[in-house]
């Protein structure tokens, strides 16, 4: 008898059934989630899973190490060519994972750094006080300006004068418009200090050429391989050469000790994929498909935090509907449109409320989804959130999605094989 996961252990593989249908039959619209290609699952899931490689490339701390250093030299010299960079090391097992490495080896405990404050649209490793981040080092927030909400850079250069920060943190978790890192770069040089990008979510628009890059004015670029990128769940660090040794020494032994091997060599295909012309096309398709969501929202009224996109997701405050992003996100669930909730700036609610949410293009735009269907998806949003106390809606809706959503099915091969990759 074949011993499949199907055999082996039938409680799994029926979770994988269920997780299958539910991501085939909703429109997932998390800016930080994507579908990873059959390629990059089939090598996450692949022999490179068995190897212990503690260390690096012909510096290894096991023997029998020939074939993964193998796998993670391509990985980094993709990396390096795709981006245009010095040095990469592609080990971190997480985007906060890569920042910890980062902070771990250019700063010491308490020193002063200038981030995007989460309330503003950071991420939790840029100083979340609940963070490690927060709780190591100094963190100084800067933010956006009130009227156009949008980054204040003679704000970011004031305080980077008055705190003298040692390194000054580029990148965001819920910011619409496209980051001036030429700018950051000439704050970062008056006051002596590092400068970090966390492109975590635009790689894959930077990889395209469709975002700017920080590559040529950063000291370190952070990066998930998920999101914009299509990869496995992980991260990456560029760097600029004279920071090599001391980057990878952070990463290991600093923070990590035993890599994912397996996952390395999913983000081998990751960027073998990145560089194909196919990939441009998406990142393209991603711009577009998100410039149609957030048009439709203003047309029917809605307010958009910063009065629109120029990347792959936006904000959509919700306060005018009277609902929290908390309130919005549930409705759409019902809807089988799943956003995440968010704050915006400034926001009178907490975190675990938020006044806005947070949808994205990427996704849509994997399944194959263009402009025309995006305007009927961002019109089913907003019926929905509209009409908060109509239940009838959202059943007509949800039926309305899963039929859209059988015209463009995901991972087909998998129905039709009974495969789990």
């Amino acid at each position: 008898m074949e011993r499949t996961l199907r055999t082996v252990d039938p409680d799994v593989a029926a979770i994988f059934d269920r997780e299958l249908q539910r991501q085939q039959q909703t429109l997932i619209m998390i800016p930080s989630e994507n579908y990873a290609s059959r390629a990059v699952m089939a090598a996450t899931g692949s022999i490179m899973t068995n190897k212990y490689a503690e260390g690096y490339p012909s510096a290894r701390y096991y023997h029998g190490c020939e074939f993964v250093d193998d796998v993670e030299q391509l990985a980094i010299a993709r990396a390096k060519t795709l981006f245009g960079a010095d040095h990469a090391n592609v080990q971190p097992v997480s985007g906060t994972q890569a920042n910890m490495a980062v902070y771990y080896g250019l700063l010491e405990h308490g020193d002063t750094v200038l981030a995007m404050a989460l309330d503003q649209g950071g991420h939790l490793s840029h100083g979340n006080r609940f963070n490690f981040s927060g709780r190591y080092y100094h963190f100084v927030g800067y933010g956006v300006d009130r009227a156009t909400e949008q980054i204040d850079y003679d704000q970011v250069e004031a305080l980077a004068r008055e705190h003298e920060p040692k390194m000054i943190v580029v990148g965001a978790s819920a910011y619409p418009r496209t980051l001036d890192f030429a700018r950051f770069r000439a704050i970062a040089d008056k006051v002596g200090a590092y400068l970090v990008a966390d492109m975590a979510h635009i790689a894959g628009l930077v990889a395209a050429g469709v975002h700017p890059s920080p590559v040529p004015y950063a000291d370190v670029v952070t990066s998930t391989t998920h999101k914009t990128m299509r990869g496995p769940r992980g991260a990456f660090i560029l760097c600029r050469q004279e920071l090599a040794k001391t980057i990878d020494k952070a990463v290991f032994p600093g923070v990590q000790a035993g890599p994912l091997m397996h996952v390395i060599a999913a983000k081998a295909v990751m960027f073998h994929e990145a560089m194909q012309p196919e990939f441009a096309a998406y990142q393209q398709q991603v711009l577009a498909n998100a410039q149609a969501l957030a048009n439709t929202f203003k047309v029917r009224g809605f307010r958009l935090v910063s009065d629109g996109t120029d990347n792959h997701l936006m904000l959509v405050d919700l306060r005018p509907q009277g609902l929290t992003g908390r309130e919005g996100a549930n409705l759409l669930r019902e809807a089988n449109i799943i956003a995440n909730f968010n704050t915006i700036p400034f926001d009178p609610q907490p975190p675990t409320l938020g006044s806005g949410i947070r949808p994205g293009s990427p996704v849509l735009t994997s399944r194959g989804m263009l402009v025309p269907e995006m305007v009927q998806v961002a019109n089913w949003i907003a019926d929905v959130l509209a009409c908060p106390q109509n239940l009838d809606l959202r059943a007509e809706v949800r039926a309305k999605v899963i039929d859209l959503c059988a015209k463009f099915p995901i991972y087909d091969y998998m129905a039709r094989e009974g495969e789990f990759v």
